[in-house]
């Protein structure tokens, strides 16, 4: 598996094979946890976020974060994901990697 870190649209951004799973950004008043695939996760505690299969949890204070949560969701973001790297030259058509 080849895991790595870039800055995408000025944020830091974990890719899996090229493929983006999980961002953070400071907002004006939060901190935004970003998991691109992170619908299909069947989680509480994670929004809806755009028009495809982006989930997002905010935090405003440390002590919001749970870190059993938090390492489950990035389980599944490892292991639940649409295929973002291919989203161009599928015409904004996702599909599910397996």
């Amino acid at each position: 598996m080849n895991k790595r870190v870039n800055i995408w649209h000025r944020h830091p951004v974990w890719f899996l094979n090229g493929n983006p799973i999980v961002g953070y950004s400071k907002l004006k008043n939060s901190v935004r946890l970003l998991f691109w695939s992170g619908q299909s996760f069947d989680e509480d505690g994670l929004q809806p976020e755009g028009t495809f299969k982006a989930a997002e949890a905010r935090y405003t204070d440390a002590k919001q974060v749970d870190p059993d949560l938090l390492k489950r969701w990035l389980e599944k973001s490892a292991n639940i994901q649409w295929d973002y790297k291919n989203i161009v030259k599928r015409k904004a058509m996702l599909e599910r990697l397996l």
